[in-house]
């Protein structure tokens, strides 16, 4: 029996796991990174330092109604290694003494590896499941530290609080690859050799119809990915792909791509 084929678009340090992980769960891959992280330091980065450093020099800890928010992994791994070694612990140790909130399971474990207490982490791993976990919580402050794609209803939900100071901190950008495998993905995509696309991010979205689109191909894509079963790992991802007129097959409960794999098994 002929296996399923799944393209897979995360970036390169993400590649070979998500491929073998894909394998495991009875799929042929097609795989090209759509999206390369590149290191980014705002004009807001200094001030969160200020404000996260001054909490840690206070004798008594701030009320832990004060939050940092983090929506990735790569998140603090950005944020870190902006910083001189000198100035890491002091930094953590800032992070320890307010409510550090992340987005899912592996950003939990990205922080816990640098000795971040994490204190809240939504039932629903999403920018949603943030606002929606926080409603009602009695904050002054809320710091959130992601990619300059990030979902913009965040920030927009959590400003929406009479007496929240909410600051966004942009440490790490997103940036379409060309090396070659981006554009042989679109062919095979086109010649229908590939059955499930596997869309991790909004942004991955965005770049693989402006790949088609370079290609004078945006209209033949579109039809192939409708012609196909589209997973999309959460509502940002799935709402990006319906404003280029793709239709969502799958979105997981838990938006993880493990767990995407998992919905996926079984249906095809």
């Amino acid at each position: 029996m002929k296996r399923p084929v799944i393209a897979i678009m995360r970036p390169e340090m993400h590649l070979d796991s998500s491929i073998e992980l894909a394998r495991s769960y009875g799929f042929d891959v097609v795989a090209a990174p759509m999206i390369e992280l590149a290191d980014h330091r705002d004009s807001n980065f200094d001030l969160f330092l200020q404000r996260m450093l001054a909490s840690e020099s206070l004798s008594e800890p701030p009320s832990k109604s004060d939050i940092v928010i983090f929506t990735s992994a790569n998140g603090i791994r950005f944020t870190l290694q902006k910083l001189e070694d000198s100035a890491r612990g002091g930094f953590v140790q800032a992070l320890n003494r307010v409510c550090v909130v992340a987005i899912g399971s592996k950003t939990k474990k990205a922080l816990e590896k640098h000795g971040i207490r994490v204190s809240m982490m939504p039932e629903s791993y999403s920018s949603e499941g943030i606002a929606e976990m926080l409603n009602g919580v009695d904050c002054r402050t809320i710091e959130v530290v992601r990619s300059a794609h990030g979902d913009p209803a965040l920030i927009g939900s959590l400003s929406g609080r009479a007496g929240v100071a909410v600051h966004e901190t942009v440490v790490y950008k997103l940036v379409l690859p060309d090396d070659g495998r981006q554009r042989m993905m679109i062919e095979r995509a086109l010649a229908r050799e590939i059955d499930i696309f596997a869309f991790t991010s909004a942004m991955t979205v965005h770049n693989f119809i402006a790949t088609a689109r370079s290609m004078d191909a945006e209209q033949g894509i579109v039809d192939a990915l409708n012609g196909s079963v589209i997973a999309a790992i959460g509502p940002p991802t799935a709402r990006a792909l319906q404003g280029y007129g793709v239709d969502v097959a799958i979105v997981p409960e838990r938006f993880t791509f493990r767990d995407m794999l998992g919905t996926l098994t079984g249906k095809i």
